[in-house]
């Protein structure tokens, strides 16, 4: 189970004293616990933990080893006994504090994991436990979703976790399936989806007041991809769960606007489909025609997640959204260029890319810029149709990618495109190696700075 955060220190509770090199001294420990801490070696490196015994023998404290890294006490929450604690001088920011432990304590366990030790730790003074715990459930709902592999997390089932968000903030939900995506004139997503053994899908989530900002939220949720017809490598598939990461960080950044109640009118659109083979699937060369009237030859059929995108994109600009934000595990390249830890984001609005930056150094939740640059546009010519899915240079491929994806946006006064990774590689103070929500803390940031509450 997750660490618990108390907004009251028990009395019972065990302090935590935190160094940053040897100045145990300056720590809030008494003379004794200091001298144990040096007998035994304990120089403050950072991530580094040693308990202290009581007068009675039993566990009396411990000494944490703090750094320069923002979120560095996330590795308490795993690292700790079990038991009730708190922080013998408070941290510097107790949001960041809070948060670092919350997050940290983390583990996927549906199939069997041991679950972190049971800890309760009160909160550092001044801390909003209201905005942590929203924080930490729209990241583990994110990291859960993205965790689950393909056999239990196909559009069936991305549907029904859509569904149950749905349900816990009363929102309304509607679902496009199968055949009638074709008659909804969804047919992009039809077309990649409609391999699969489970019926490709739209999933449409609204919440609040009707006349509030439109904010639409899109997330690529190809449930799993094999490449298609353009079949990936063995090695390519064994992340390829995390292909619905778009879909999963919207749903966990939907719900932290839900439990914040933000004055807006939220959309989240949701395209969870299967990127399957059969004898039915879309083919190289193939010309698809989208929501919008654009024709789209297919290049390659694993650039399928910015066609699904592309026909939901289309349905949300419809409407004119005041802001229009998609998430998706699009390109490799994206990678190549920021590696892992680091997703690109692509506007043309100037001020929203302003707040995003901004946000994302406030909350330590990185972003990266990156330009929408308008002479790569050439690159997804194509002979026979308005448009190409891909390029045939294999240059600044996320770049291309979200150009295609802005052919789809006309109305929306604002709209961002985040080329995520949704995985973290290697194990990080507050994240196992896993699923991750990038971005989503920042966004809500710039949502609650435009909209307020």
């Amino acid at each position: 189970m997750p660490l618990t955060l108390t907004a009251r220190k028990d009395t019972a509770s065990l302090p935590v004293y935190l160094a940053s090199g040897d100045a145990l001294e300056e720590t809030g420990a008494d003379a004794r616990a200091c001298a144990w801490a040096r007998a035994n070696g304990f120089q403050g490196a950072e991530g580094a933990l040693l308990t202290i015994p009581g007068d009675d023998g039993a566990l009396g404290g411990a000494f944490f080893g703090v750094g320069k890294a923002p979120f560095g006490l996330g590795k308490l929450a795993r690292a700790l006994p079990q038991g009730t604690w708190h922080f013998a001088v408070p941290p510097e920011d107790p949001d960041l504090a809070a948060l670092a432990l919350k997050l940290g304590s983390y583990a996927f366990t549906r199939y069997g994991k041991k679950p972190t030790p049971e800890i309760s730790f009160a909160a550092p003074e001044g801390a909003d436990l209201a905005a942590v715990e929203r924080q930490a459930e729209g990241t583990f709902l994110a990291r859960d979703l993205i965790n689950t592999p393909a056999n239990d997390m196909g559009p069936e089932a991305l549907e029904e976790a859509a569904r149950e968000l749905a349900e816990k903030h009363g929102a309304e939900i509607r679902v496009t399936a199968g055949e009638a995506l074709l008659a909804q004139s969804l047919p992009m997503i039809h077309a990649v989806g409609r391999a699969g053994a489970q019926a490709p899908r739209l999933i449409d989530l609204g919440w609040g007041a009707e006349a509030a900002p439109k904010v639409t939220l899109v997330g690529k949720g190809v449930c799993f991809d094999t490449g298609g017809l353009d079949i990936k490598p063995a090695s390519g598939m064994l992340l390829m769960k995390k292909d619905m990461g778009g879909a999963a960080n919207v749903l966990g950044l939907a719900s932290m606007i839900m439990a914040e109640k933000l004055p807006v009118r939220l959309r989240v659109l949701i395209p969870a489909v299967e990127n399957a083979i059969a004898g039915n699937a879309f083919r190289p060369g193939d010309i698809l025609t989208s929501r919008k009237g654009v024709t789209v030859e297919v290049g390659n059929t694993d650039a399928e997640g910015r066609l699904v995108l592309a026909d939901a994109l289309a349905l949300a600009d419809e409407e004119a959204p005041e802001l229009m934000i998609d998430m998706a595990t699009l390109t490799g390249a994206a990678r190549v260029a920021l590696g892992p830890d680091l997703p690109p984001f692509y506007t043309h609005d100037e001020a929203l890319a302003a707040r995003l930056s901004e946000a994302a150094e406030t909350v330590a939740d990185p972003l990266w810029r990156m330009p929408l640059w308008q002479p790569y546009k050439d690159k997804l010519r194509s002979k026979v149709a308005d448009t190409n899915n891909i390029t045939s240079d294999g240059f600044a491929g996320s770049i291309t990618a979200a150009l295609f994806l802005e052919r789809f946006v006309e109305k929306a006064s604002a709209w961002a495109h985040f080329d995520i990774y949704g995985w973290n590689p290697n194990e990080k103070p507050v994240s196992p190696v896993g699923g991750e929500a990038q971005g989503i803390r920042a966004i809500e940031r710039v949502l609650k700075e435009r909209y307020g509450a």
